[in-house]
C-alpha cells in the first residue's frame, strides 16, 4: 500500500452566496429612530416646513422637513406612525394656518389643524407600511431606491388629495408644492400641477434618504443616481406659453373695513371701492373693470343704490364692471360675482362654489352648535354652494372667475381652463387676516395657477396683497398692504392648454393608485415570503 499514491483531495467548488435572510431584510425595516426621538424631529419639522412658505420662502427648506418626517417614520408599527405623524402635522398647521385665527378664533383654528393632522397621521400609517414592507418584497437596489420613493410619494399625494377634498369640501391649504412659487421646480407646474410637483418632491426627498440608508451599492453610485434624477425634475423646460393679444384691466384694491366684525355697512365698503376707482374715471381703451370680494354686502340684483353706483363706474370707465356681493335668489344666499354693464345691468352671474365650512356657512349646524354655541352663532352668514360656471365674456374675451378660496380648488381652476378662460381674475377679501401669512400665502398659490394654467391672473383684494401675475409667474404690478390703489395693465391672453390641465386630475389618480398598490402588492408578497 506504501507505493500506491493517495486519491486526490477532493477539489472544492465555491458555493452560490446564500439567499438575503428574512432576518437580515427586516433589519433594513427597523426604526431609524427610538420612539421618542421621532417624536421630537417630528415636532420639529412643522417649523421647518412652515418656514418653507410664503412669507418666509426659504423653499428648500421644505425638502427638509419631508426628510425628517420620513425618517421618524421608518420601521414604525401603525400605532407610533399615526402619532408621530400627527405630531408632525399638527406642529405644521398650527403655525402654518394660526391666520385663521383672527378671524374664527383660537379653538376653531385648532380644530381645524387637529382635523388636517389626523389625515397626516392616517397617511403616515400608509408610508411607515412602505418602509417596512416593500424592501421585503423588492430587496434590490432598484426596490430601495426607485420604487420605495415612487411609492411614498404617491402616498404622500393621496393624503393631499383626500384631505383637499372631503369632508365639507376639504381643506387643500399647505399642500407641500404650494411651497415652491419661487423655486427651480417651479417650471414643474405647468407640466404636472400642484400634485404632481408635490410627488415629485417627496420622490426626490425620500430618494435621498434611501440613498443614506441602503448599503447595497456604492455611495457614489446612490449619490449619482439622487442627483440624476434632482436634475431630470429641475431641468425640465419652461412651458412655452403662447399669448393671443392683451386685454386692458383696470383692478382697484378700495382698503375698506371689509373684516367680518369690522361692523362697516354694504354702502360703506362700496364707498371705498368708489373713492379708490375713481381717479381712473375718464381713462381711455380700458376692457373691464374688477373689483375684489367684499365690495358690498348688499344685493346689487335688488338694492337700488348699489345698482346706481355699479352703473355710474361702468359708464364714466367706459367698460363693463365686475363686482362681487351678496345675492338672495330662491330663498338662499350666495356669494357672487357680478359681470355688470352701465344701461344693461347684471350680464352673467357666478355663484361660489365651495364656500368654506365654519367661515362662510355652518354645515350640519344642529349637530355642532351643541358643541360650541358661541361661536356657531357668530356665522349667521349662510352662503349656499353655486351651481353656475364660472367663466364671464367680457366683449368677445372668456374670463375665468374665482372668488378667494376658489384658488386653492384644482378643479374649479381646471374647469374654467376647460370652458375657455383666457385669463384668470382671482378676488379675495382678506381683512379678517390682518397682517399674517395667509394674504403672502394667497399671492404664492396664485402665481402657482398662473404657471400651472399658462395664464395670467389678476389676484385683487380688498386690502392686499393685490397683483397682476404674467403666465410664467411673475409679477407685473403689485399694490402695498393696506393701501388705496389701483392696477392698470395690458394683461396677455392665452388658448393654449398646458399638460398640467389637460391631464386634470388623472395624474394625481395615478401616482396616489401607485403609492396604495404598491404597499397592496408588498403586504401580499411579504407574507407569501414568510410562509415560504
Amino acid at each position: 500500500m506504501s507505493g500506491l499514491s493517495r486519491p486526490p483531495a477532493a477539489v472544492s467548488k465555491p458555493r452560490p452566496a446564500p439567499p438575503v435572510s428574512i432576518r437580515a431584510l427586516e433589519g433594513a425595516t427597523q426604526p431609524a429612530l427610538p420612539l421618542w426621538a421621532a417624536l421630537i424631529v417630528a415636532a420639529a419639522s412643522g417649523p421647518v416646513m412652515d418656514a418653507a412658505f410664503p412669507d418666509q420662502g426659504i423653499w428648500p427648506l421644505a425638502f427638509v422637513a419631508v426628510a425628517m418626517v420620513l425618517v421618524s417614520l421608518i420601521g414604525r408599527r401603525a400605532g407610533s406612525a399615526f402619532l408621530v405623524a400627527f405630531v408632525a402635522g399638527l406642529s405644521f398647521y398650527l403655525l402654518h394656518i394660526q391666520w385663521a385665527s383672527l378671524f374664527l378664533g383660537l379653538l376653531p383654528m385648532t380644530a381645524l389643524a387637529f382635523l388636517e393632522s389626523l389625515f397626516v397621521g392616517l397617511g403616515g400609517i400608509a408610508i411607515a407600511l412602505a418602509y417596512r414592507w416593500m424592501p421585503l418584497a423588492w430587496p434590490t437596489p432598484l426596490g430601495r431606491l426607485a420604487l420605495l420613493p415612487i411609492a411614498i410619494g404617491g402616498l404622500w399625494t393621496a393624503r393631499e388629495a383626500w384631505s383637499a377634498v372631503w369632508p365639507y369640501g376639504g381643506f387643500s391649504w399647505g399642500r407641500l408644492a404650494m411651497s415652491q412659487s419661487d423655486s427651480p421646480l417651479a417650471s414643474l407646474f405647468p407640466w404636472l400641477g400642484i400634485s404632481g410637483t408635490s410627488f415629485a418632491m417627496v420622490l426626490l426627498a425620500a430618494a435621498s434618504v434611501e440613498a443614506v440608508r441602503f448599503a447595497g451599492v456604492p455611495r457614489l453610485v446612490r449619490a449619482t443616481a439622487v442627483v440624476a434624477l434632482g436634475v431630470v425634475l429641475v431641468g425640465l423646460p419652461a412651458w412655452p406659453t403662447a399669448t393671443d393679444g392683451t386685454m386692458r384691466v383696470a383692478a382697484a384694491q378700495g382698503n375698506g373695513k371689509a373684516g367680518y366684525f369690522d361692523g362697516s355697512s354694504a354702502n360703506d365698503l362700496l364707498q371705498a371701492q368708489y373713492d379708490a376707482t375713481a381717479p381712473l374715471f375718464g381713462q381711455k381703451d380700458v376692457d373691464v373693470v374688477l373689483w375684489p370680494e367684499g365690495t358690498t354686502y348688499a344685493d346689487p340684483l335688488t338694492d337700488p343704490y348699489t345698482g346706481q353706483v355699479f352703473d355710474y363706474v361702468s359708464e364714466q370707465m367706459d367698460a363693463p364692471l365686475i363686482a362681487q356681493g351678496v345675492t338672495h335668489r330662491n330663498g338662499v344666499y350666495y356669494n357672487t360675482a357680478v359681470l355688470w354693464q352701465a344701461g344693461e345691468g347684471a350680464l352673467d352671474l357666478y355663484d361660489k362654489k365651495h364656500p368654506v365650512p365654519f367661515g362662510e356657512y355652518i354645515p350640519d349646524r344642529a349637530f355642532w352648535r351643541p358643541f360650541a354655541p358661541d361661536l356657531i352663532d357668530l356665522i349667521q352668514r349662510e352662503y349656499t354652494p353655486g351651481t353656475t360656471d364660472n367663466v364671464f365674456d367680457v366683449n368677445g374675451i372668456t374670463v375665468g372667475i374665482n372668488i378667494c378660496f376658489d384658488i386653492v380648488d384644482d378643479q374649479i381652476l381646471t374647469e374654467s381652463v376647460e370652458e375657455g378662460a383666457q385669463v384668470i381674475f382671482a378676488s379675495s377679501n382678506t381683512a379678517d387676516f390682518g397682517h399674517t401669512d395667509e394674504s403672502a400665502q394667497q399671492l404664492a398659490i396664485a402665481r402657482i395657477r398662473a404657471m400651472e394654467l399658462g395664464r395670467s391672473v389678476v389676484n385683487i383684494s380688498t386690502v392686499g396683497l393685490s397683483a397682476v401675475i404674467g403666465p410664467d409667474g411673475t409679477i407685473v404690478q403689485q399694490l402695498p398692504w393696506f393701501s388705496v390703489g389701483t392696477m392698470v395693465q395690458d394683461v396677455a391672453l392665452s388658448t393654449a392648454i398646458t399638460p398640467a390641465v389637460l391631464l386634470g386630475r388623472q395624474l394625481e389618480w395615478l401616482v396616489s393608485g401607485l403609492g396604495l398598490a404598491s404597499i397592496l402588492i408588498a403586504g401580499l408578497a411579504g407574507r407569501k415570503r414568510r410562509r415560504d
